[in-house]
C-alpha cells in the first residue's frame, strides 16, 4: 500500500453538535435509520458532599465517528463475496456494490458499525470517504461542516507525526486487531488513567 488516509478527531474540543453527521447524512441521501458517521455520548462521574460543600468529578465528552478505514479491516476479510476492499493506492476500505450480496457479516464484525444495510438496494453501504469530493481538491463533507474544526484528514503517517498515535480512548473498542485509520487528541476524561 502506498499510503492510508485517515480522519484526526480532536476530541478534546468536539461539542457533539452533530454537523459533520447531518452532512454525510445529506451528502449522500441517506435514510432515516442509516448514518455513515455517528456521535457517540460518554458521560460519566459523581458526586461527593463533605458538609455543606458538593463537589462534583461529572465529565461528559463525544465521539465522532465513521468508518477508520483500518489497516487490518475485519469487514474485508469476512466478506465472501469480495465486494468490500482495500484501495492499495489510498488504503480506503470501500464496498463494489454490484458483488455486493447484503449479507451483514462486514456489519456483524466492524467494532464501530460502520457498514450500513441499505433496505431499498439489499447492499451494504458505508463511508466512502467522499472520494467524489477527494478528486476535485475539496474535502470531506464531515470535515467541512464541522463548525469546531476538530475533525480533519490527511496521510496517517503524516498525522502520527503531527498528532501523534493514539487512536483509543475510554468507551472505543480495542484497537490492537483493526488498527484504525484514524488518530485521536483526547478529551482529558476519556484517557484512561487506570
Amino acid at each position: 500500500m502506498s499510503k492510508q488516509i485517515a480522519f484526526y478527531v480532536e476530541q478534546k474540543h468536539c461539542t457533539g453538535c452533530s454537523a459533520c453527521q447531518i452532512a454525510c447524512k445529506d451528502k449522500h441521501d441517506l435514510p432515516p435509520g442509516q448514518n455513515f458517521r455517528q456521535i457517540h455520548a460518554y458521560e460519566g462521574g459523581g458526586f461527593t458532599v463533605l458538609g455543606s460543600v458538593v463537589h462534583h468529578n461529572t465529565y461528559a465528552y463525544w465521539v465522532p465517528i465513521s468508518c477508520n478505514h483500518c489497516v487490518d479491516a475485519p469487514c474485508v476479510a469476512v466478506c465472501p463475496s469480495g465486494a468490500m476492499y482495500k484501495r492499495p493506492e489510498d488504503g480506503l476500505v470501500l464496498i463494489n456494490e454490484k458483488s455486493c450480496i447484503g449479507c451483514r457479516r462486514c456489519f456483524a464484525v466492524c467494532p464501530y458499525q460502520a457498514p450500513q444495510f441499505d433496505a431499498a438496494t439489499s447492499k451494504m453501504k458505508k463511508c466512502d470517504f467522499c472520494q467524489d469530493l477527494l478528486l476535485q481538491g475539496t474535502e470531506p463533507a464531515c470535515v467541512s461542516a464541522c463548525p469546531m474544526r476538530v475533525l480533519g484528514y490527511g496521510e496517517l503517517k503524516e498525522l502520527q507525526k503531527k498528532y501523534g498515535s493514539n487512536s483509543w480512548v475510554k468507551g472505543l473498542p480495542n484497537t490492537a486487531e483493526t488498527k484504525p485509520a484514524w488518530v485521536l487528541i483526547p478529551h482529558r476524561d476519556a484517557v484512561d488513567t487506570r
